[in-house]
């Protein structure tokens, strides 16, 4: 649909660069840049670098939450929550929690407009009607994630030419917009062929695709595309620590949960310590991304020592089957195997 291999690497803020996603489009998958974490300067450096070093297609992602509603009482009762673990890293509780991830806005819209990337992707909605008309100018095609069949059905509407639909299982933030409770949203293969049937666009599966047979399984379901995250983490592509690498090593079918204690939305990733003690999930979050950077100054201490007790270790359930290879040969290998099940050679008699 947007190349060779119907593999789209998704994009993880804060555990990638434009290594991996060049890796992915020179293997003929489409490649992705996370941007929500970049500034505009960076953005565009980052976007230079690739286009640098591929000719084929990739993709650009943003996020696109509303701005959080600072309420100091919130993030002092946070703090105030948190105090005994500053205190056992030696730090002095921060002062306030800052946002680490900015949403879309007119600066990036700019930087769409001047790099032109081929497709742009967006997280948790879609961007106000007049920055989605300004990026739709550039022929760029236009993907976003639905975690319900409603929240597809309403960016059918809004005319994105892709629904990437995420089931419960994916790793990373929940792509929710609609709908905030969880229970409600189901997992990749009930929600799938709902959505594909709901929908006259193509249809993306994202959620613990880990080889050949969570491909061929999507495809079947109705998927035209999938989209692949956590399969990419111990490649040597990624920008992930040897902490989260090693904890990817040991990961078994039960090892993530559902988590807000890092950013203040739900996400999945590796059970650590601070979410059997705090979670995962708990009401006293400060909103969206406002919890970052108290959790962050934590899992620097910690990770100081070698332990990953606060770190966001993103992670889909499908962590078990991540091997450690070469992003290019990964995509090539997923896709050989995807085919040899959905085309089998026949037997002879």
């Amino acid at each position: 649909m947007f190349s060779t291999i119907p593999i789209i690497q998704a994009p993880m803020a804060g555990a990638q660069g434009p290594e991996l996603c060049i890796a992915v489009c020179e293997a003929g998958g489409l490649g992705s840049l996370p941007c929500a974490m970049l500034t505009p300067q960076t953005a565009r450096e980052q976007i230079a670098a690739v286009r640098s070093q591929t000719r084929a297609p990739f993709n650009v992602n943003f996020f696109v939450h509303k701005p959080p509603r600072a309420d100091a009482d919130i993030e002092r009762r946070w703090l105030e929550r948190l105090s005994p673990y500053y205190a056992e890293a030696g730090l002095e509780c921060a002062s306030e929690a800052g946002p680490a991830r900015a949403p879309f806005d007119d600066a990036m819209c700019a930087v769409v407009e001047e790099t032109r990337p081929p497709v742009v992707s967006f997280h948790f909605g879609l961007p106000e009607e007049s920055l989605l008309a300004r990026v739709k100018a550039t022929g760029a095609k236009i993907l976003s994630s639905a975690t319900t069949v409603a929240e597809a059905c309403w960016l059918a509407e809004r005319g994105v030419d892709a629904i990437i639909a995420q089931g419960r299982e994916a790793g990373g933030h929940r792509g929710m917009f609609l709908e905030e409770d969880i229970d409600a949203q189901p997992g990749l293969f009930a929600l799938l062929p709902q959505i594909a049937d709901a929908v006259s666009i193509p249809v993306i599966a994202a959620g613990a695709i880990a080889d050949g047979r969570g491909i061929a399984a999507a495809f079947m379901l109705g998927a035209a595309t999938v989209q692949i995250g956590t399969a990419f983490l111990p490649t040597p592509q990624a920008k992930i620590s040897d902490l989260h690498r090693a904890a990817l090593r040991e990961a078994r079918d039960n090892a993530t949960r559902l988590t807000n204690l890092y950013t203040g939305r739900p996400a999945r990733g590796l059970l650590t310590r601070f979410m059997r003690e705090q979670g995962p999930l708990n009401r006293e979050t400060p909103e969206f991304p406002l919890a970052a950077a108290a959790a962050a100054a934590l899992r620097a201490a910690f990770e100081a020592r070698g332990r990953t007790d606060f770190s966001p270790l993103w992670a889909g359930e499908a962590a078990a089957l991540a091997r450690e290879e070469d992003a290019g040969e990964l995509t090539r290998r997923l896709w050989r195997e995807a085919q040899e099940l959905l085309n089998p050679v026949p037997m002879r008699a």
